[in-house]
Parts: C-alpha cells; sequence; structure tokens
C-alpha cells in the first residue's frame, strides 16, 4: 500500500490543459480568467461578488481592513482553526478574544460568545469571526441574531466549507459564504482544499462597498478608474488612493481554480461517500469518543475522530504509512497570544477536544481500497 496522507490534491489532464494555455496567453497576471474565475466561483457559492486574492490568509486580512477593524476593534473567534483567523485582526492593531467550541459540533459555541459580550461593557465588541470548522457548516442566522443584538458584524471563515451549507429557520438551504447572514467570508484555495490554484484564496459579499473597497485592497490601494480618481493626466496615470497590499492572483492559477471549479461538485459527492463510510465504521464502537459523522450539509474537508489514545494511535498510523494530522493546536496556545495574557485552562472544551482529535485520510482521489485499509489498521489497533 502507497502512504495515504490525511489530505491530497488532484490534478487531471483537463487542470494542466487550462494552465498551459493561459502560459501560453496574452496574460500572466492581471488578465480576464482572473475576472472569470471570480464571477465562476460567486455563482457556485450564491454570492453576489468574489475577489480572488494571493492566499486565505491575504482573503482574512483584506476583509478585516474593509470592515474598519484598527487598534480600537475587539473581535470574537474560535480557539480551533488555523492560527490565521486569528492574526487577521492583529495584523490591523486589533484584539482577539476567543470564545469555547461546543464539544459535539467542534463549532464556535454561541452562548459562550453571548456570555463574552455579556461580560464586557455595552458596545466593547465590533465583530465575529465563526469558522466552518472541517466543512460543518455555522448556523449563521442564529449568529446574525446575536450580531444584530449587540451591533456586531459577522466574518465566516468558510475556508473548509465551499459546497457546504445550513438549513435556516425557512427550510432553505444557506450556502457557506454567501454572505446572507455575513458580511463577508473568505475561502482558501490552498492544495488539499476542495478547490486548488496551487496558493488562492477569495472574499465573497453582497455588499458593493466592501466589494470597491477590496478590489482597491488588494492592488496597493491603487486605482485607474477615472471616476474614481482626483486628478487625471492622461492613459497612464494611476492614484494609489490607500496603503493596500500586492494580494493579486495570477491568470493562470485563476484557470486552474476554474478547471477545478467544474467538478467541486463531484469532489464534494466523494468527500460525503467516505464520511459516510467512516461514520458507519466506527459510531458507538469502543475507543471511540467522537467523531465527525454524518451531517446533512457538511463539506467534510476533514474527517475528525477523538480518541483517548490519539498520540499512540497518531505512530502507529504513521507506520503503516497512514499519514493522519491533528487540527488544530488551540490557538490561545500559541506562544504569541500566551503573551497576550491567553494560557491553559482558559477554553476547556477546546483544550480537551485538541488533546483527543485526528483527522483522517479524505480526499476525492481515495479510493475504496485505500479507505477500508485505514478501517482496518484502525480496528487491529483497538480490537487486536
Amino acid at each position: 500500500m502507497n502512504p495515504i496522507p490525511y489530505g491530497k490534491q488532484s490534478i487531471t489532464q483537463e487542470d494542466i490543459k487550462a494552465v498551459t494555455e493561459t502560459l501560453q496567453s496574452d496574460f500572466l497576471t492581471q488578465g480576464p480568467k482572473i475576472t472569470e474565475f471570480e464571477k465562476s466561483f460567486a455563482n457556485y457559492i450564491g454570492a453576489k461578488y468574489a475577489i480572488a486574492v494571493s492566499n486565505g490568509t491575504a482573503a482574512l486580512h483584506l476583509a478585516a481592513m474593509a470592515l474598519g477593524v484598527n487598534e480600537n476593534t475587539n473581535v470574537i473567534t474560535t480557539p480551533i482553526t488555523f492560527a490565521a483567523s486569528a492574526n487577521c485582526i492583529r495584523y490591523c492593531g486589533g484584539n482577539v478574544y476567543f470564545a469555547d467550541i461546543d464539544p459535539d459540533t467542534y463549532l464556535l459555541d454561541i452562548n459562550k460568545v453571548e456570555e463574552l459580550i455579556q461580560s464586557k461593557p455595552n458596545g466593547f465588541f465590533q465583530g465575529i469571526i465563526p469558522v466552518d470548522f472541517a466543512g460543518r457548516a455555522v448556523n449563521l442566522e442564529a449568529f446574525r441574531k446575536l450580531a444584530n443584538k449587540y451591533k456586531l458584524w459577522i466574518l465566516e471563515d468558510a475556508c473548509h466549507a465551499p459546497g457546504g451549507y445550513f438549513t435556516d429557520s425557512d427550510n432553505v438551504q444557506q450556502w457557506c459564504g454567501n454572505s446572507q447572514f455575513a458580511e463577508a467570508a473568505i475561502f482558501s484555495f490552498h492544495p488539499v482544499k476542495h478547490i486548488a490554484c496551487g496558493e488562492g484564496g477569495a472574499i465573497t459579499t453582497n455588499d458593493e462597498r466592501i466589494y470597491k473597497k477590496l478590489l482597491l485592497l488588494r492592488t496597493h490601494g491603487i486605482t485607474k478608474d477615472p471616476a474614481l480618481m482626483l486628478e487625471n493626466h492622461g492613459g497612464w496615470y494611476y492614484e494609489m488612493q490607500e496603503l493596500g497590499y500586492n494580494y493579486r492572483l495570477t491568470d493562470f492559477q485563476a484557470a486552474l481554480g476554474l478547471s477545478q471549479l467544474q467538478r467541486a461538485n463531484e469532489g464534494l459527492k466523494r468527500r460525503r461517500e467516505i464520511a459516510k463510510k467512516y461514520n458507519e465504521a466506527f459510531n458507538a464502537k469502543k475507543g471511540f469518543k467522537g467523531q465527525s459523522g454524518y451531517v446533512e450539509g457538511h463539506a467534510y474537508h476533514l474527517y475528525v475522530i477523538e480518541v483517548e489514545n490519539r498520540d499512540l494511535l497518531y505512530n502507529f498510523l504513521r507506520e503503516k504509512k497512514i499519514f493522519t494530522q491533528v487540527h488544530y493546536i488551540p490557538v490561545h496556545l500559541q506562544p504569541y497570544y500566551q503573551s497576550l495574557g491567553f494560557k491553559k485552562g482558559d477554553f476547556p472544551n477546546a483544550e480537551a477536544y485538541y488533546e483527543e482529535c485526528l483527522s483522517l485520510p479524505i480526499y476525492p482521489t481515495l479510493t475504496e481500497e485505500e479507505q477500508q485499509y485505514v478501517i482496518d489498521i484502525l480496528n487491529d489497533f483497538f480490537y487486536e
């Protein structure tokens, strides 16, 4: 059996052809493929606008800037996420606060969020960054009600969840990142994600003001639009109106993303098949304290199990060429955030989850034989 990673990109001949054609075209960057990809991705997600950028972290940073985060801004997020979900606030000089997770869903606990809000003076917090961790959709309708109550914005981190959804109170499927309940959402096109661009990311929004702000910020704060310029010296003229960044995606990355997008639903279907098989294999079995399960609308970027002897299992699986991963070390326990005053014991649900979590292999090209091998080796560990 060849080594089996927890995640893996799938590059087809169609992908290679799409990239090659773009490499042989007149544009390598800032060309027509970027706009085409943005429109296609926005349509797939169900949002009005999509802005392609260089990676998911850049998407978070620009979204935080567009939402006005500064040194007086206080924002709540989850400790079970990649550090960038919190770091984007720090990039802008803002302050990060964590609330604990729901131990059953692994998502930001809305009740803990409200407790945190109520522990501070009125108006202390300005925003919330919920994360669709592992691909499970946050109920943003409920978070919107909470946000409206305390006059907060919402930035959805949907990096794990393109194609995921939750069902709202009107029995309507609300797709992750469609910005029906959030001011904006962000995605990543890292190789192990659903749609790969090598690197890349996107921000989706339905707010034209935010959209225009993002377009400016991703290209040095520069505009060439005569309608927006204070002066106009000629066809060559441009104005830097804000301090922005070079966070652009290339045309050939966008071409790869477009090609990948064509089979996004096929990949999502396969991820759900794999998740269903894991769920059936391990449900209520001795040794398994919890798992992602099989949940309607879950996008299954990750399939997580919880076991008491996680470290032993991790090493055992590596010996059998099964390369699982731990997602994530709680952000508040990272040395940087501990230097800001966070400490062990602050968020017991997140910390208990970290001690026992393990992400199993799940990606569209994982074969039936490979998945059965993973299941058999896990059973050998627990039951022999």
